[in-house]
């Protein structure tokens, strides 16, 4: 039987313990050889945040960037708590409370750390019961350019399904309720429900990576900026000596300089006929949609001309 035939399925995962993030016990419970929620995504290659080539390092024991802590991974964290009691009051009669780390109850390498576990609770009872039926996953995004409309059944962004449809594997809970905090001000909520087909397709992928962490089998390199992050931190001295590299790379390296200079020559042009229509106006609009936003100078001239997709306008 599946466990969305269960309307309420007690977490069938086993509970690690309730650890702060970043502390030497909450490192341990994600240590070694598993995937953790947060990791699927990179494993299949969907992670805006971490590559697999990233990944595989890490799993492999060798050096990666150290974590930089930023703005937007600060305040999500300042604002978990907000957001979460916005979703209990818009929700009465369950109650969301902190869900701590699981690992599956056979596959021990698979991990997870939901924000919430919700509970059914009937008006007048203020103790937690035994039985949770759901998750709750809490979000912030400064612009929201990649959620859909509330309530839409494609609304959240893929790398976020995989992360909650890992979740629910590895506790045995048959849907996960989003509560997102968009620019601050924009709140939103979805619903994830569980599919067997999509969490075999990510434990697959993951025994398939882990296999290839044993076997020392390298991911490629691609092209995101925490791979050339990670291929940096791997040398562990200097010696300053000539190295033959191979005919290809050299090309592809020159090539995509060219290129670039190319882009850079392109972009300074289009950005001067779009100032050059803009005038004294602020805003580019094509059919009706935004292209880009200048920022005068106080005598009016332009001091710059950025995308409008990357402003704090899109918001």
């Amino acid at each position: 039987m599946s466990i969305t035939d269960h309307p309420y399925a007690a977490p069938s995962g086993v509970l690690l313990g309730h650890f702060t993030p970043g502390t030497a016990a909450w490192n341990e419970a994600r240590a070694g050889l598993s995937i953790t929620a947060t990791e699927i995504a990179a494993v299949v290659g969907l992670s805006p945040w971490m590559s697999r080539f990233t990944l595989w390092h890490k799993k492999s024991g060798l050096n990666v960037a150290p974590f930089e802590m930023t703005s937007a991974v600060e305040w999500g964290s300042r604002l978990e708590d907000p957001v979460a009691a916005k979703w209990q009051d818009e929700h009465p009669g369950q109650l969301a409370a902190p869900a701590g780390t699981w690992r599956h109850r056979e596959r021990e390498w698979q991990r997870a750390t939901p924000d919430r576990l919700i509970y059914p609770q009937p008006e007048g009872e203020f103790e937690t019961p035994d039985q949770a039926d759901a998750l709750l996953e809490v979000k912030t995004s400064p612009f929201g350019d990649d959620w859909g409309p509330s309530g839409a059944d494609d609304g959240v962004p893929l790398h976020y399904r995989c992360q909650v449809m890992w979740q629910m594997d590895v506790l045995g809970l048959p849907r996960t309720h989003f509560a997102v905090l968009i620019s601050g001000h924009d709140y939103r909520e979805y619903v994830i429900e569980y599919d067997e087909g999509d969490a075999k397709i990510l434990r697959d992928a993951a025994v398939q990576f882990l296999d290839e962490v044993r076997s020392g089998v390298r991911p490629p390199i691609d092209g995101a900026d925490d791979t050339y992050q990670t291929v940096r931190v791997q040398p562990d001295g200097f010696d300053d000596i000539d190295v033959e590299i191979p005919l290809d790379a050299a090309a592809r390296y020159e090539l995509a300089q060219d290129q670039m200079g190319a882009a850079k020559t392109e972009l300074t042009a289009a950005k001067s006929v779009v100032l050059d229509h803009l005038g004294t106006g602020r805003r580019a609009v094509a059919n009706g949609r935004r292209i880009a936003y200048r920022i005068p100078k106080p005598d009016g001239t332009t001091k710059s001309l950025s995308p409008y997709k990357t402003s704090k306008e899109a918001a």
